[in-house]
C-alpha cells in the first residue's frame, strides 16, 4: 500500500503542509518544534513513506545530484574518497555524477561545465590544482561547492584536507630518526596544494634537523605511478644516491618499487622508502610499505556536511577543515648509521 502526506497528517493530527514542510527538511523555516518534526519523521518512517525527489526538484528547482569532481578515478586514494563520498552523500537523500578530469585542467573545466549545464545542486571537488578562476564562477553562480585535499589559500570557499605539512614532518622526521639524511623528495603535480605543502613540510624537517636541502634530491611532476619510476631511476644514477625516498603520493611510491626491482635495488636493506597516502594495499606489500595515513572516511563525511549545510544555510561563512595525518610504520624503512 502506498501511503500520502495526508495519511501522515491524519497519525500525526498536524496538517498536510505542516508534514510537508517537516519532510523536505524546512522545520527550522517555518519554526516547527523538534516534537512535531521527530513525531512526522517517525511516522514516515513506519509507514515507508518516501519523498519523491523528483518531484521535490521540480517544485524547488532542485535536481537532488551532487557533482564530484576528482583528478584521476584510477589513483586508490581519489577512489576510496569516491567510495564515501557516495556513501554519505545517500544517508542525505542524494544521488551524485563523478567526474573523472584526468589530471588535465581543460577537461577538469569541461567537466565542470557540463554538470553545470545538468543543474547539479552542488559540487564536491578535488581540482586539479592549478587555477581556480572557473571554480570561481561556481561560487559567483552560488551554487554550494567544497573543495576536498587540494585547495586554494586565496579562494574563500569550504574546504577540507589532511594536514600536508604535518604529514611530511612525520614522514621525514621518522626518516631522520632512523638515520637517514640523504632523503629524496618525488614530488607530484607542481603548483598544486597538495604537493605544494608536501613539500613544504619536506624542507622544513630538514632544516630544523640542520641538514642542507639538496635540489638534486627533489625530482618529479605528477602523481601517477610512472613519474616514480623515472624519477626513481635517475636518482639511483647519481654519483651518490639517496638512502631513502619519500614519495608524494601511493602511485609514485609504486613507480619507485618497480624501478628498485629492475635495478635489484632491495628495500629496506638498500633503500628506505615511505609515501604519504596509505592505500589499501599498503600492508600487503613485501615488505610493508610506511606511510602516512589520511582519514578518508573522515574527509569524506566533513566534506558531505560542509556540502549539506551550505546548501541549506548558503550565508554562513566558509570553513577550512585541516584533519590529523597518521604515521603508519611497517617495513619499508631500514635504521642506517646518521651521516650527520
Amino acid at each position: 500500500m502506498s501511503y500520502t502526506l495526508k495519511d501522515i497528517a491524519k497519525k500525526t493530527g498536524v496538517s498536510i503542509s505542516t508534514v510537508s514542510r517537516v519532510l523536505h527538511d524546512d522545520s527550522k523555516k517555518y519554526k516547527i518544534s523538534d516534537e512535531t518534526t521527530a513525531r512526522i519523521k517517525s511516522v514516515a518512517k513506519d509507514l515507508g513513506y518516501r519523498v519523491n525527489a523528483l518531484a521535490r526538484g521540480l517544485r524547488q528547482q532542485k535536481t537532488s545530484e551532487i557533482g564530484i569532481v576528482v583528478p584521476d578515478i584510477s589513483n586508490p586514494f581519489f577512489s576510496e574518497v569516491v567510495k564515501n563520498l557516495a556513501t554519505e552523500l545517500r544517508k542525505k537523500g542524494y544521488n551524485f555524477i563523478v567526474y573523472d578530469s584526468d589530471e588535465d585542467l581543460n577537461i577538469e573545466i569541461s567537466g565542470i561545465k557540463s554538470l553545470l549545464e545538468k543543474r547539479v545542486d552542488g559540487f564536491i571537488i578535488a581540482p586539479v590544482g592549478q587555477d581556480y578562476n572557473h571554480i570561481n564562477r561556481i561560487k559567483d553562480l552560488e551554487i554550494p561547492i567544497v573543495l576536498v585535499d587540494r585547495c586554494f589559500d586565496d579562494l574563500n570557499v569550504d574546504s577540507v584536507s589532511v594536514d600536508n605539512v604535518k604529514g611530511s614532518l612525520l614522514a621525514i622526521n621518522y626518516l631522520i630518526k632512523e638515520g637517514h639524511s640523504r632523503i629524496a623528495f618525488i614530488q607530484g603535480l607542481s603548483e598544486t596544494y597538495a604537493n605544494e605543502t608536501r613539500l613544504q613540510g619536506y624542507k622544513i624537517a630538514l632544516q630544523k634537523a640542520g641538514i642542507t636541502i639538496d635540489d638534486q634530491l627533489i625530482v618529479g611532476d605528477d602523481f601517477r605511478a610512472f613519474n616514480g619510476y623515472l624519477k626513481t631511476k635517475s636518482l639511483l644514477g647519481l654519483s651518490v644516491p639517496p638512502t631513502a625516498i619519500f614519495t608524494a603520493g601511493d602511485l609514485i611510491a609504486l613507480g619507485t618499487l618497480e624501478a628498485c626491482r629492475e635495478s635489484n635495488i632491495r628495500i629496506p636493506q638498500d633503500l628506505s622508502l615511505i609515501t604519504f597516502d596509505d592505500p589499501v594495499f599498503a600492508p600487503y606489500l613485501s615488505p610493508a610499505l610506511s606511510a602516512i595515513e589520511q582519514p578518508i572516511l573522515k574527509i569524506a563525511e566533513m566534506a558531505v556536511a560542509m556540502l549539506y549545510n551550505r546548501i541549506k544555510n548558503p550565508g554562513d561563512e566558509c570553513r577550512r577543515i585541516l584533519l590529523e595525518p597518521k604515521l603508519n610504520i611497517r617495513n619499508s624503512v631500514a635504521h642506517i648509521v646518521s651521516n650527520i
